[in-house]
């Protein structure tokens, strides 16, 4: 019987969150909470898993307390169980302090039940890095695979598993030894909507919430703005883009036109005209 772990996180939906033109910074009051996009197919996968070979899903999060929203959205998927580390000790925390964080969650979740197989999705959208999951996987000395598009075979018994990678021209099949951890794409499957049975659990749900106190073998100055080595100097909102230029006539001739704006611009950078 499988025990997977799907690592996942709120996330504010980037689709609608707006930049604060006097700080530089988002505004993550302008835009809902939501469960990370890449994560939900990560935890889509392991309920697939979980339908095919048997066991059990748990989902990891850590977060404030608001959080919890995240996770029942998870138990509506499929999941069987939802863990969240939350603690001011853990604010302010950068990818390595983030994996550092999980890594410690996931060894006591092993103790409660051994941990074959851990699920991260791509990247979060709110930080774009896909550095979290291979993280937990190098603290806890695991293979990790990365841009999983398929999993074709899982074998608990004998202790391996085999799934696509997705690659630029095509994809790869590669065979790890268990436990590992997975870092997936979109394409690896569809969410469909819950049904009604899991949106009833969910809404009665009560994950387990653990403080930094009750994690063991923590080192504090891994944690947090401590444990953070990231510096975000600046940010700012990108140029509204300029209006482009209709080019008129046919085909042909909306390509001599392109073709001659072209060598205009190619022939003043060759002059040096273009460069200032």
């Amino acid at each position: 019987m499988l025990h997977i772990v799907a690592c996942i996180k709120q996330v504010p939906d980037t689709k609608i969150i707006k930049m604060n033109p006097k700080t530089n910074t988002m505004d993550r009051a302008s835009a809902p909470a939501i469960l990370n996009p890449y994560d939900a197919h990560a935890v889509e996968e392991a309920v697939r898993l979980k339908k095919r070979y048997g066991g059990t899903v748990s989902v990891l999060t850590m977060g404030p307390p608001p959080a919890v929203k995240a996770i029942r959205k998870c138990v509506e998927i499929g999941a069987d169980e939802g863990y969240m580390i939350s603690d001011r000790a853990f604010a302010g925390a950068d990818t390595l302090a983030t994996s550092y964080a999980l890594t410690k969650a996931l060894e006591k979740i092993s103790k409660i039940l051994p941990v074959d197989l851990i699920i991260c999705g791509k990247m979060t959208i709110d930080g774009d890095t896909g550095q979290v999951g291979p993280g937990i996987a190098r603290r806890l000395d695991i293979p990790p695979l990365t841009s999983v598009k398929k999993v074709a075979e899982v074998n608990r018994d004998e202790g391996y598993i085999i799934v696509h990678r997705k690659l630029e021209d095509g994809h790869e099949v590669i065979q790890s030894t268990l436990p590992c951890l997975l870092s997936v794409e979109k394409e690896i499957n569809e969410v469909p909507y819950s049904p009604l049975p899991n949106v009833i659990k969910a809404a009665r749900y009560q994950p387990h919430i653990w403080s930094v106190n009750e994690l063991e073998d923590v080192d504090r100055t891994q944690l947090g703005l401590k444990g953070s080595p990231t510096i975000v100097s600046s940010v700012w909102a990108p140029a509204k883009p300029q209006g482009g230029q209709m080019l008129a006539g046919s085909s042909s001739e909306q390509i001599a036109a392109l073709l001659a704006v072209v060598m205009e611009k190619k022939q003043l950078f060759q002059t040096g005209e273009g460069l200032t």
